[in-house]
């Protein structure tokens, strides 16, 4: 996978030697020899990953990730510190400013590749999320990289792995005062645990008792539970192939033994927060998609919804030669509601309106605000006969209970007419059918309202 690595570092022998390393293995690479103009590529979306010297004049390492990371522009950015302080103070200073990783001077190529490679793939995830997630901020739902770019990384729930009592008596200690941890040391179990529960992350101990912690941590990456959920190895000194291996599968990060206690917290709150941050984006999307088909007062389906899925369903009925209908609905005198008691209690009789027309509608059904106090009801393999009987019941609901208007301390009297027609082999679009339910409506309203009109044979 190319990426484009920003080097940042004071001296340009050290720039050369990794953008040497870095070529050679097809990544795009630029330099900055400074802090600010460090924080101006960023800012510009110039690069995938950043990887800062840590001892630089004026503004140092840790000041230029702790800016990074406090942006909502470059949060997601991942920043790896490279230095030649290799004392558990100077990581923890750097995990605390925000940093995904370290890497000491002189750099292993392997674990130079390794580590960039993982956090691309990481970042190339979350580029993904960003861009869908800003859609959002179109409907005033505010902005999802700020609020992600807040999350603190604490309170959260981790399944640790680990079959040795002391070890995992001494993680639980360290990290029991701002998580909530479950610990499991056979490995079964904890696969089961884990796809049945919700957790943050998980760490999972790779000297298991008769067991290789590493296919453990392969079934987590692999499994569509447990995918999104950081996990983390626990590794000897003498494991360090395998760490390898673990990273180039997705493993999220890794700690040597012995534990460093103030490490492994700052470790575990940045895996959580990246991966709150990702779940903040990923309901951003979501919400986003939601509103973009749902009408926003009556949580019904809107009209976009209905224009871009009946198509589909009707020429599928057409293709395989099966049943559809359409109700067409239209509340009686709805402008008298709004002039005598407020458009606010109008729109407590809509919202309550569509409430009980859901209710009498199937999971397959499709329901939809087609404009003002009209709703359209597609009905797939639903006969005439059947159509019109659902119209009817919907009818006699709505007239048997007076609407609940001003909060409760008022009622009002409501009634629908309804328009029923069904797909005909003569029908070339479904606009055909609607037009026939629009017209039964009508008739509908015409003979009195408060009743169902089908369509003209």
């Amino acid at each position: 996978m190319s990426a484009r690595i920003l080097i940042v570092d004071d001296l340009f022998p050290n720039v050369k030697l990794l953008e040497t390393k870095l070529s050679l293995e097809y990544f795009d690479v630029l330099a900055a020899m400074n802090g600010p103009d460090a924080l101006a590529i960023c800012e510009k979306g110039l690069c995938d990953l950043v990887l800062l010297d840590v001892m630089m004049p004026g503004m140092d390492g840790f000041e230029v990730c702790r800016r990074l990371k406090s942006n909502p522009n470059t949060a997601h950015l991942p920043v790896v510190m490279v230095t030649a302080l290799d004392q558990p103070s100077d990581r923890l200073r750097g995990l605390d400013a925000g940093a995904d990783d370290f890497l000491t001077k002189p750099i292993d190529d392997t674990a130079l590749f390794t580590r960039v490679r993982s956090l691309v793939r990481l970042k190339a995830v979350t580029d993904e999320l960003r861009s869908r997630a800003m859609a959002s901020r179109d409907f005033g739902m505010g902005d999802p990289l700020a609020l992600a770019a807040a999350e603190t990384g604490l309170d959260a729930s981790i399944l640790l792995v680990e079959d040795r009592p002391g070890s995992a008596d001494r993680l639980a200690a360290a990290l029991g005062q701002h998580h909530t941890l479950t610990v499991e040391g056979d490995p079964h179990k904890a696969l089961v645990l884990a796809t049945e529960g919700a957790f943050d992350l998980a760490l999972v101990s790779l000297d298991l008792q008769g067991f290789d912690g590493l296919r453990l941590c392969s079934q987590l990456r692999s499994l569509d539970r447990t995918r999104t959920m950081p996990v983390m190895m626990i590794a000897e000194t003498h494991d360090r192939a395998r760490v390898t291996r673990g990273l180039e599968f997705g493993v999220h990060d890794y700690l040597m033994r012995p534990v460093d206690r103030n490490e492994l917290v700052a470790r575990v709150r940045t895996q959580v927060r990246r991966r709150r941050f990702s779940d903040t984006l990923r309901g951003a999307v979501q919400a986003s998609m939601e509103l973009a088909i749902t009408d926003g007062l009556t949580g019904l389906h809107n009209r976009r919804y209905l224009d871009s899925h009946l198509g589909a369903l009707f020429r599928e009925a057409t293709l395989r030669n099966r049943p559809v209908a359409a109700l067409m609905l239209d509340i009686d005198r709805f402008k008298t509601i709004n002039d005598t008691f407020g458009h606010e209690a109008g729109d407590e009789v809509l919202k309550a309106f569509a409430d009980r027309v859901r209710t009498h509608t199937r999971g397959i059904d499709i329901v939809a605000r087609y404009g003002g106090e009209e709703i359209v009801i597609i009905l797939p393999d639903a006969e005439a006969e059947g159509a019109y009987g659902i119209a009817e019941r919907i009818r006699e609901r709505i007239e048997a209970v007076p609407f609940a208007i001003q909060r409760d301390t008022r009622t009002v009297s409501v009634t629908v007419s309804i328009g029923v027609s069904w797909r005909r082999p003569a029908d070339a679009s479904p606009a055909d059918m609607l037009k026939r339910a629009d017209v039964a409506l009508y008739r509908a309203k015409s003979a009195g309202r408060n009743r169902v009109e089908a369509a003209a044979a």
